[in-house]
């Protein structure tokens, strides 16, 4: 079942993504779960199963098209289904929320989940991202 990830889960998810290596030192996990779980345009979907976190997968819309960040499945869980589902989930959501696209951001070097994304119709998008911290 996917729902919107409840606090019970927070600290369950920030594991997880520990886990499955999506955190990063110059982002803290549970600061970026707040930030969507709180905000009036995103969320952060929760994959459960018998009260015990699967996945997930933050979605959120910025007015022209939604992002998808944190998708993320617990290893022994992996290869079932479950990151397919999440997705179309964000799909769903950010239809929903009149996203006429979503993207994400995947690391180039990531072989195995740029062929995921690929085998569910998600194409390179011939950009340059670009940052800048803030702080």
């Amino acid at each position: 079942m996917i729902v919107e990830l409840p606090p019970t889960l927070y600290d369950d998810a920030v594991a997880l993504w520990h886990a499955v290596g999506l955190t990063r030192p110059w982002n803290d996990p549970m600061t970026d779960l707040l930030r969507a779980v709180e905000g009036p345009s995103s969320t952060v979907l929760a994959m459960v199963a018998d009260d015990v976190l699967v996945g997930t997968a933050m979605v959120g819309t910025d007015g022209h098209r939604a992002w998808m960040y944190y998708v993320a499945v617990d290893p022994a869980a992996q290869g079932a289904g479950h990151g397919r589902a999440l997705v179309h989930a964000c799909e769903d959501w950010a239809r929903a929320h009149g996203a006429p696209k979503v993207m994400l951001m995947v690391r180039t070097t990531n072989a195995a989940v740029l062929s995921f994304y690929a085998s569910l119709g998600y194409e390179v998008n011939e950009v340059a991202t670009l940052g800048k911290f803030l702080s």
